[in-house]
Order: structure tokens, then sequence, then C-alpha cells
């Protein structure tokens, strides 16, 4: 596969991966470049199934001809041959392991110490607002009482001042009467 216009010679890395008994060999402005020239779904860099190689013999052949992709055997047809099992089955590829990831550390717990603070706060706040309705309320019924007592001694108050206001009614009207029968 041939990559696009390609930059400048100086701007080219050669990366290598395994393909069968081949190595596949791309001079390439970048790594993601370099796996769009081999055609990967995967990023074979990450998995450690591809390099970059600065070997001058193996980057020759890949820099004479930028974007595409050059195959070299890995090893002679004897070394091929004799990787293949000896009963002459033909040996199921096994799958390729991605190394394994670094375990993360697991993040810590959240810290409650905020939450209960507030939900203290909230308690406290609570109890403080009812002690001061229940004092209001205590304060509501004095004045309730305090107003009954002061209503009866009023009461008793504008009885007798009634009472005396009739009386001195009375002895006006009769001296008044009395006034009138004199002239």
């Amino acid at each position: 596969m041939r990559i696009g216009s390609m930059p400048a010679a100086k701007r080219l890395k050669v990366y290598r991966t395994a393909i069968g008994f081949h190595d596949a060999y791309v001079a390439a402005p970048s790594k993601k470049a370099a796996l769009a020239a081999w055609g990967a779904s995967k990023d074979l860099f990450a998995i450690g199934a591809a390099e970059i190689v600065t070997d001058p013999a193996l980057t020759k052949a890949a820099l004479a001809s930028p974007g595409e992709v050059v195959r070299r055997s890995r090893g002679s047809l004897a070394d091929q041959l004799a990787a293949l099992p000896e009963d002459g089955k033909k040996e199921e590829p096994s799958p390729r392991r991605e190394p394994a990831k670094p375990a993360r550390k697991p993040r810590p717990r959240p810290s409650r110490d905020k939450l209960d603070a507030l939900e203290t706060a909230l308690r406290v706040f609570d109890e403080q607002a009812e002690a001061q309705i229940a004092a209001i309320r205590e304060r509501e019924d004095a004045l309730r009482r305090e107003k009954a007592v002061l209503e009866k001694r009023q009461r008793s108050a504008r009885e007798a001042l009634e009472a005396r206001v009739s009386r001195a009614s009375e002895r006006y009207e009769g001296a008044l009467a009395g006034w009138r029968e004199q002239e």
C-alpha cells in the first residue's frame, strides 16, 4: 500500500511489523501512517507487535520507496520449514498475547468527612431552630395568660367605672331636675 504524498525523506522513519514469515517495513512520517500502510486495525505499537527500525541495512529498501510496504522474509526457507511441527500437521497459530497492562492503582475511596460535617451542622441547626421555635411558643403562651389576666382585670375595672358613671349620672340628672324646678 502506498501512502499519499510523502514529505521529504529526512522526516521519514522506518517501521517494522511481522506478517507471517515476513517482516513488513514501511517508511512513513508517523506511527499512524505506518499502521495505515499495513492496513492494521489495532495499534500494533501499543501491543509490542511493531517497532521503529534504525539499522541502515534494513531501512534502505523502505526509504527508497516511502509509503510502500516492503516485505522481507524472516530466515531462509529451511528455517521456516524447521519451524513447522515434525508430524507434518499444521500447527494452529497461537493468538498473540498482548502485554499485560500495568495495574492501575485503585483510586482511594472518597472521603465522607465533608458530608459528615455538613450532616452534623444540619442536625445542630435543626435542634437550634426547634429550641428557638419552642421558646417563642412559650413566650406566646405566657403572653396569652398575661392577656387573659389583663382582660379580666380591665373588665372588672370597667364594670366598676361604669357603675360609678351610672351613679354619677343619676346624681347629676337628679341635681339638674332640682335646679330646673327652682326656676
